[in-house]
């Protein structure tokens, strides 16, 4: 046991990733585990920030009897929780295949949705090994559960009904996995976990079948991955930075995930800052007890020294700037090659900046990165995106944007600073808009049913100032008036009539302008077709300009047509498009090109 003790130290706990849909439970199945209910204080029970929990070997043990005795290497399990899939990428980035293994949770009863598929996609383009987490089992109509225990050991006590259904959701996903060429089957009928995938069904609320995806997890770190997990504990430490926030008694603080090296207090570390990258030196290290999220930790234990992987809270001077999500390095000998390599990577943000598009504001890279996903997959560019609270040149760039459907700021959790709120409210209704929240898919779509309804507004004031087609026919025994003006009763044969537009004989010839308009003896300003009106014609006499039977059709400025036709004509009825048509070939006898 002593030589294995030793040996140890050398194998890092692996980093597993969760990923999955929005409301899969990624976060339930973490607190199942780590017994604690982060879940409940996050917004909309959706993961918005990187948590990290280490759960160690001797826990795992401990959930299931079969490992008791097993020789195991591996020290436990480093969990991040991820927002959906982008955090998983955005580590990544910054430092090479940062997670090690993961978990992709899928509903049981839903299956697979689009952001499970993206996941899986993402994780076939990483090559990272991964197993799949058959979430909510309770939720099967007639599951009996038994509290904790192995599914192994549950699954044969349920009806026959209950056993039918489990097997056959298992095998909708296990064919949804083969249609994007993974070999899939459940965990305890896997021979070769090298060759096949493994699905465990689970559930986080009674705890069935959790000991069961932690044990495949081991298993899996422990037979295939030992050479990627040895670590030199002599190598300078390198981390991504969770979290920056204020401590009692500490000050400023991070929350660090070490993937390599060691990282001791009194190190010196390069990190990036809003104003480029600082050297600063460990002034202490605290670590939060086994099973317990880094973000939410109450108590840590200080200590000298981590080794990776681990997550741990980094005291420091200088670290009010620090950006989230930013590359850590400890510094040996060279402070310029490690303020390089820090550099680079941060040059390396995946933040495709178009010459049109919104401002965004976050908290973290890693939100920067994931809005402007969302938003380029909705084809929205953006045009600024910057970590840190929303400040008043912030605004000032968002309201110089050419485009007003731009003229929005987005910010994710991210403070409003005094001046920027006074600006606000300079404004008013027409200046710019800022939509923040805390959950970043849902301030994506609050900006794009902000744009549309605009967008719909603007159309419908277009609408009414744009002159629309319209033919009618002068009704014989409707003539009402002569002249001064005249006034004959129509039937509307297409289109919309309204007044304060021209009337002209099919010949070309103007008739005169549509003074009022009546309907049952009440006013109106426009009539849809097949409606029968009075109508005052100024300017035309009855047996001059217009006759019984005449069919009239309304005049159409050049720059209306214009309009109608290349931006309207899909929202015009049929007849009224006909109307044009009649009205457009009409003008073009004489100019073919007219209106065009």
């Amino acid at each position: 046991m002593g030589d294995e003790e030793q040996r140890t130290d050398t194998i890092r706990t692996p980093i597993v990733c969760v990923l999955g849909h929005v409301d899969h439970g990624k976060t339930s199945l973490l607190d199942r585990i780590r017994g604690s209910s982060v879940v409940a204080n996050e917004v909309g029970a959706i993961t918005q920030h990187i948590g990290a929990t280490l759960v160690p070997i001797d826990a795992i043990r401990t959930m299931s009897r079969s490992m008791e005795k097993m020789p195991l290497r591996v020290p436990g399990l480093l969990f991040i929780d991820t927002p959906g899939h982008q955090a998983f990428t955005t580590l990544r980035a910054r430092g090479g295949a940062l997670a090690d293994m993961a978990i992709l949770v899928v509903d049981i009863v839903q299956g697979f949705q689009p952001q499970t598929l993206e996941a899986l996609q993402i994780l076939r383009n990483a090559r990272t090994p991964f197993v799949v987490a058959a979430t909510k089992i309770d939720r099967v109509q007639g599951w009996r559960p038994s509290r904790d225990e192995l599914f192994a050991t549950s699954f044969p006590l349920q009806n026959e009904r209950v056993r039918e259904t489990i097997e056959k959701k298992v095998y909708e996903i296990v064919g949804v996995l083969s249609e994007h060429e993974f070999s899939a089957e459940r965990f305890d009928r896997v021979s070769d976990f090298r060759r096949n995938l493994a699905v465990v069904p689970l559930s986080a609320h009674t705890g069935e079948g959790i000991a069961e995806l932690l044990m495949v997890m081991i298993g899996l770190a422990q037979r295939y991955m030992e050479q990627d997990l040895e670590v030199c504990v002599d190598r300078p430490g390198c981390g991504t930075v969770l979290e920056v926030k204020e401590e009692r008694g500490l000050g400023m603080t991070l929350d660090l995930i070490l993937y390599d090296g060691t990282l001791s207090v009194g190190d010196e570390f390069a990190v990036a800052t809003q104003d480029g990258v600082i050297i600063t030196k460990v002034r202490s290290l605290l670590q939060p007890r086994p099973m317990q999220e880094i973000l939410v930790e109450d108590r840590f234990a200080r200590v000298k020294s981590v080794v990776a992987a681990a997550g741990v809270k980094v005291s420091a001077p200088g670290l009010e700037r620090v950006i989230p999500g930013s590359p850590l390095r400890v510094v040996r000998d060279n402070h310029e090659e490690a303020q390089k390599a820090v550099y680079e990577e941060m040059a390396q943000i995946n933040v495709k900046i178009s010459p049109e598009g919104l401002v965004v504001k976050a908290d973290t890279i890693g939100a920067l990165e994931a809005i402007a996903r969302e938003l380029d997959q909705k084809g929205i560019g953006v045009v600024q995106a910057k970590v840190g609270p929303v400040s008043r040149h912030d605004l000032i760039d968002a309201e110089t944007l050419k485009d007003p459907y731009y003229r929005v700021l987005l910010a994710f959790n991210t403070p409003i600073l005094p001046d920027a709120q006074e600006i606000l409210k300079e404004a008013g209704p027409e200046g710019v808009r800022i939509i923040a929240g805390r959950v970043i898919y849902q301030i994506v779509d609050e900006y794009l049913a902000w744009r549309d309804e605009r967008k719909r507004k603007e159309d419908q004031q277009k609408f009414e100032q744009i002159v629309l087609p319209a033919k009618v026919r002068v009704l014989p025994h409707c003539i009402f008036r002569q002249s001064n003006p005249a006034v004959v009763g129509v039937r509307v044969l297409g289109g919309t009539l309204r007044t304060g537009t021209i009337l002209i004989r099919l010949d070309g010839k103007k008739v005169g302008l549509i003074k009022t308009m009546q309907y049952n003896q009440e006013s109106i300003r426009e009539a849809e077709a097949g409606k029968e009106v009075a109508i005052s014609i100024e300017g035309a006499t009855v047996g001059r300009q217009v006759n019984v039977e005449d069919d009239l059709i309304v005049e159409i400025p050049e720059r209306h047509v214009k309009v109608l036709e290349k931006e309207m004509l899909s929202h015009l009825p049929i007849s009224t498009q006909e109307v044009l048509r009649e009205f457009t070939t009409l003008k073009r006898r004489e100019s073919p090109f007219w209106g065009k």
